[in-house]
């Protein structure tokens, strides 16, 4: 444990923020050993990302409480190596699960998976070897409102900080997506808008695309249009058969899954607006 804390922040862009919140940091004892920040002429925002050892964490509380009015300023303050809690949602296909799951069982990804959610049983046994508990609510049109309130009732009983569709099936409803807004995570192939529905490799193989990629995104009410948090392609071949490309769609979506995770779980990811700032 590094007994460290990262601070993060967005405000209005004015004159002496850095100045402020640095004099903050100083006087709850800190000592900063990383320290990040972008200035956004677009939105005319400033975002920041500090790391230090050695925080009064309630004294820089109450410091940055005091500055909130004057700079309109909107903090996190969390211990560094915390893991974030974490319930993961998927299917039947096993690649984004499997990769969480081994990561976060290695101590490469900090979070902590309180529980994995599946609408078929498909993934119980790679569950049960990673000795994380999981939970088979299945969705039809009739049972999505049920369901629905079952993985409310697991955030609520678990504490859960972060979901990760892991590729989950299924449609979030609106309602679930406003209660969890910069919380949920989803991961899905790069061919949209262009090809969608059924069938999404098939369709590039017939077009012969020459590019294909993953897009990590937090889940807003917008279906697959919330702000991108990461994203990677690999080039395919002319003679790729399709199995072949999801092959590689598979090996990059699971990369571009934990990046995103990852970068949330350590506090990387800073909202603004329809878009994200990644401090990696």
């Amino acid at each position: 444990m590094s007994n460290e804390s990262v601070l993060t922040f967005s405000c209005p862009d004015r004159p002496g923020i850095v100045h402020a919140v640095t004099g903050a940091i100083a006087r709850a004892g800190g000592n900063i050993t990383e320290s990040t920040q972008f200035g956004d002429d677009d939105s005319g925002r400033f975002l920041m990302r500090v790391q230090a050892s050695g925080i009064d964490a309630e004294s820089l509380r109450g410091s940055m409480d005091a500055l909130a009015p004057e700079l309109e300023l909107e903090y996190t303050l969390d211990d560094a190596d915390r893991p974030v809690r974490t319930l993961i949602m998927a299917s039947k296909e096993a690649h984004c699960l499997s990769e969480l799951l081994f990561r976060t069982r290695e101590g490469t990804l900090p979070i902590d998976v309180v529980g994995v959610v599946a609408n078929h049983p498909d993934l119980a046994p790679l569950a049960e070897f990673y000795n994380v508990p999981f939970h088979h609510i299945p969705v039809t049109a009739a049972t999505k409102e049920n369901a629905e309130e079952q993985l409310l009732e697991l955030v609520k009983e678990h504490d859960v900080e972060l979901v990760v569709l892991a590729r989950y099936m299924q449609i979030l409803s609106p309602a679930v997506c406003e209660l969890l807004p910069g919380k949920v995570i989803n991961i899905h192939h790069s061919f949209l808008p262009s090809f969608k529905g059924a069938r999404p490799y098939a369709q590039a193989h017939t077009r012969g695309v020459k590019l294909i990629g993953a897009t990590a995104h937090y889940v807003t009410a917008d279906l697959d249009e919330g702000p991108i948090i990461e994203q990677d392609v690999v080039r395919v071949r002319h003679d790729d058969s399709v199995l072949e490309m999801q092959a590689q769609g598979k090996d990059v979506e699971r990369r571009v899954l934990a990046r995103a995770v990852r970068w949330h779980a350590e506090h990387r990811v800073l909202l603004n607006g329809t878009k994200t700032v990644v401090f990696a």
